[in-house]
């Protein structure tokens, strides 16, 4: 028999690559829909299946994607029985936004933006001001928090527009830098539990003739990310919050409408040598490489002056059948992170960039143990990830 002939591998072409629903449906479109349909100007509903509300309430669950809840029927009944009413009783999901991580998405829904406005693309980006590594999630190092998001949220915009509005959280994060140029507007209200949370998101929404609320749980996202998706401590979460969904919707006043979604969804990644690319052990991928950013299936890789071209070439042809691979005027120009980036934000973008298609991530067991070790892991354009749910109560 003859041995078949030796062919190179054939990268992921880009337009491959499911592109979020920046401007029609996103993350970024769902607050100003909202408001634009209470009246405050300047704003556009970009989500045309939503019907406005005088009142209106967001609870997003941190992880909770869409191809989750239809996989948890039991563990999640509330939840699993609105998905015929996402986006506007389509049945349909929105889409996170790129990456789909926390940071991102919650800067996303804060300030109606996609991350190529608002200047968040990543977990960790470069800040070409000062050549390091910005994590924006826990904001470190400092950076001067309205240089680095200048644009007003649209809690901000409803509130100078006359909006009863409201944020309803853990008190950890009223002061925190994210908390401030992406959801800050109105009142802080921190609340421990969960139950204590959706009692006062109920009671806010109550409080004006218009009103935003905002409430927000974590858990999930936490648990999946030490346990995986398909843990017994995960489920146990997914069922909390299932009881959280519920008690807040039998609460709802008159003239309401109460939206459950997430930041992103979730995938549980083996421990294994195939699943887990560790670059600081890769020599052929850590080659002409300055800084590694984002996270695991979502990476910014930035070059060393003069060799941005090598490390495309490189990363396309080691990671290119398992990732999409591209330079970074190729991943704004495909819209992965909206249909325009900010002089401001080119710079944080990688010069490579490196979107997960398989279930594989690149770790760095060395720089980042924590994230290293999880289970749990998102950041990239695969549905479970972007898809997140719209799921609507009206009263």
């Amino acid at each position: 028999m003859a041995q078949a002939a030796w062919q190179d591998p054939v990268p992921l072409a880009l337009d491959t690559a499911p592109v979020p629903a920046y401007g029609s449906g996103s993350l970024a479109d769902l607050l100003p829909t909202l408001a634009a349909g209470q009246g405050v100007e300047g704003l556009t509903a970009t989500i045309p299946e939503l019907t406005p509300a005088d009142r209106n309430c967001v609870f997003l669950i941190d992880g909770l994607g869409w191809e989750q809840i239809k996989a948890h029927p039991d563990e999640a009944p509330f939840l699993h029985s609105l998905l015929p009413t996402s986006r506007g009783s389509t049945g349909r999901p929105i889409t996170a936004g790129f990456p789909s991580t926390t940071a991102t998405s919650l800067a996303s829904v804060g300030t109606g933006l996609p991350p190529g406005a608002h200047g968040l693309p990543g977990y960790t980006v470069r800040n070409p001001e000062t050549g390091e590594l910005m994590n924006q999630l826990r904001w470190r190092p400092w950076s001067e928090p309205k240089v680095w998001q200048p644009y007003p949220t649209v809690f901000q915009l409803a509130d100078a527009a006359g909006v009863r509005t409201a944020q309803v959280s853990s008190p950890d994060f009223e002061h925190t830098p994210l908390t401030k140029i992406g959801l800050s507007g109105g009142s802080f209200l921190g609340r421990l539990s969960g139950e204590d949370r959706m009692d006062t998101a109920a009671q806010r929404l109550a409080a004006g003739d218009r009103s935003l609320v905002y409430t927000y749980y974590s858990e999930v996202d936490g648990k999946g990310h030490r346990f995986g998706v398909d843990s017994d401590a995960w489920r146990g979460q997914l069922m909390y919050v299932d009881g959280l969904a519920q008690r807040l919707a039998e609460q709802l006043p008159p003239r309401s409408a109460l939206y459950i979604t997430a930041d992103h969804g979730m995938i549980d990644i083996p421990f294994d040598e195939h699943s887990r690319i560790d670059f600081d052990e890769d020599w052929e991928l850590r080659a002409g490489v300055a800084l590694l950013g984002g996270e695991g299936r979502a990476r910014h890789v930035y070059a060393v002056p003069g060799a941005q071209g090598d490390v495309l070439a490189v990363w396309r042809e080691v990671l290119g059948e398992q990732f999409w691979v591209a330079s970074r005027d190729e991943a704004i120009a495909a819209g992965w992170f909206g249909p325009a980036v900010d002089e401001r934000v080119y710079g944080r973008i990688g010069d490579v960039v490196a979107a997960a298609h398989d279930d594989v991530v690149i770790t760095a067991s060395v720089n980042e143990p924590h994230e290293s070790a999880m289970v749990g892991m998102h950041g990239s354009l695969t549905p479970v990830e972007q898809l997140v749910p719209l799921l609507e109560v009206r009263s």
